[in-house]
């Protein structure tokens, strides 16, 4: 049996949970309301303050939705309780970020300014700092959405591995590879 999809999820205070006839879950909490679209076969209990996922039968399929329709709605769960963030860092010379509502604009080595429209979900903020690199911070309620974002922002202008320029998370760690040396 799955792992992940056995572990029962305990809903805090102030979650509710409700799944319409079509099976879409919904879920309601502090910071905003999560919808889910999830597969006919895989059926989602609440008792009390507990939520399980059960499948059906031992088929792949079954196996495999089981695990992955349990880790949505944990993410949910905990998205609509405490959110999720992301932070980006611009690391390199005259890298700058700045935002006026949710239109970021970034200057990251090109010979223009590059602006970005962030969905209306997410809330950014800028923050820059003398001596210091940009940091670019995404926050919402909804995990897929905020690591998409910061993966477009990221591609933007990847890490680069001899000098570290470029746009990365904040807590990633680089690979660094030494540069060519000086031949006599």
């Amino acid at each position: 049996m799955s792992r992940i999809g056995k572990a029962p999820i305990s809903l805090p205070d102030g979650v509710s949970i409700s799944v319409s006839d079509d099976n879409v879950i919904t879920v309601k909490g502090k910071n905003g309301e999560l919808q889910q679209a999830i597969d006919r076969d895989i059926k989602v209990k609440v008792d009390g303050g507990i939520l399980t996922v059960e499948r059906p039968t031992d088929q792949k399929r079954h196996k495999a939705l089981h695990g992955l329709y349990r880790a949505l709605i944990n993410n949910m769960v905990v998205g609509v309780t405490q959110g999720y963030k992301k932070e980006l860092e611009l690391v390199g010379v005259g890298y700058r970020a700045n935002n006026k509502g949710n239109l970021l604009e970034l200057s990251i080595g090109y010979s223009h300014p590059i602006y970005f429209m962030v969905p209306a979900e997410i809330k950014v903020s800028t923050t820059s700092e003398k001596g210091k690199a940009p940091i670019v911070t995404l926050e919402c309620n909804d995990k897929q959405l905020v690591g998409q974002v910061a993966a477009k922002l990221r591609a933007l202008r990847k890490p680069e591995p001899y000098k570290g320029k470029g746009v990365k998370y904040r807590d990633e760690v680089l690979r660094r590879k030494a540069g060519k040396t000086a031949a006599k």
